[in-house]
């Protein structure tokens, strides 16, 4: 599709070619944290001082606040170390990254969730890979950290992504990808500002369970820009914060749902083929191996959850294609 529609972004610098760094050959950094609610206070904290001891000099930490006034008020007063501003956009997380990465000022912005904690190393892997001019995107591991410490026996780790996280079927080592997982990932400024942002069209706004903003992105992004790399690595690394509330089979079915009725958001921006490509992949393989194991005599017999954990593999993928086909073509626009 040859749509590239997106909210403009007035960023501070006139960009270069969109797979060079701006400015200077060093590659600076600019961390984005977007929060809406103060629920997730206590883990900002912790994600807001785990990266400003990984901040190197001209890094920057820019902390979003979504529509919050309150919370808003809160993050000035008292989170140090970081420039606080306000979703100048359209209400949810789209907006609130545009918004980010208008106030930034390095060549590369790095979007962390404001409940996802970075690993030691995280700041200085992404930095290394930007050192390839072609590099445009990198995503990293996005570990979960389950309240309670662990996930439910039903869970299947095939569906990590259900919870925001990294899941079985992703790649284990460097690799070229579609999208990373937008907990955790880092986009070059230029690329940003070249393809227009993230589009409002699709994205969580609020506690909604949608996503796919940043799938959209980088469909657009390389339909632009093929010779830009979208990449994943191993090497960085995040603990992203799982709560009871999103342990639950309603949670999980929930958010299945909406994540069909997402895709079919991105299929009627950038076509069915590209919105679909990394999903065929997961579909034909890795969910088959996962109900292959859920079924066999040894697994029930090693781990007798393992058909609860089979049946949800079903359950999931009926809610998510069941999303997609009740979405309409409409669905995105008029979902807000």
């Amino acid at each position: 599709m040859s749509d590239t529609s997106a909210p403009g972004i007035a960023l501070r610098d006139e960009p270069g070619r969109p797979g060079l760094p701006a400015g200077s050959p060093d590659v600076h950094i600019s961390v984005v944290i977007c929060a809406y609610t103060a629920d997730r206070w206590a883990v900002m904290r912790e994600a807001c001082r785990a990266v400003q001891d990984q901040l190197a000099h001209a890094d920057e930490l820019i902390v979003v606040i979504d529509h919050n006034e309150e919370l808003l008020h809160r993050a000035t007063s008292h989170v140090d170390g970081a420039r606080v501003v306000p979703n100048s956009q359209t209400r949810g997380l789209s907006g609130a990254r545009n918004s980010g990465v208008a106030a930034s000022a390095q060549g590369v912005v790095v979007f962390l969730d404001d409940d996802a904690v970075p690993r030691a190393g995280w700041l200085e892997s992404i930095r290394s890979l930007f050192a390839e001019d072609a590099v445009a995107v990198v995503g990293t591991r996005v570990i979960p950290k389950w309240q309670g410490s662990r996930a439910p026996s039903w869970f299947p780790e095939e569906f990590g992504w259900v919870v925001g996280c990294g899941y079985r079927g992703q790649p284990t080592s460097r690799a070229a990808i579609r999208n990373p997982i937008g907990a955790s990932m880092a986009i070059r400024r230029t690329a940003l500002l070249s393809a227009g942002g993230f589009t409002s069209e699709v994205g969580r706004v609020g506690a909604l369970p949608v996503g796919c903003e940043e799938t959209e992105f980088c469909i657009r992004l390389s339909e632009q820009h093929p010779e830009l790399a979208v990449i994943f690595t191993p090497d960085a690394a995040v603990d992203h914060f799982v709560p009871v509330e999103r342990q639950t089979l309603r949670y999980f079915l929930r958010r299945c749902f909406h994540e069909g009725r997402s895709k079919r958001a991105v299929a009627r921006l950038r076509g069915k083929a590209q919105a679909l490509s990394a999903e065929k992949h997961y579909v034909k393989v890795t969910l088959p191996a996962a109900l292959a194991r859920g079924i066999s005599p040894r697994s029930i017999l090693r781990e007798p959850a393992s058909p609860a954990r089979a049946c949800a593999v079903l359950a999931g993928l009926t809610a998510t294609v069941w999303g997609y086909v009740t979405a309409g073509s409409t669905y995105g626009s008029s979902a807000r």
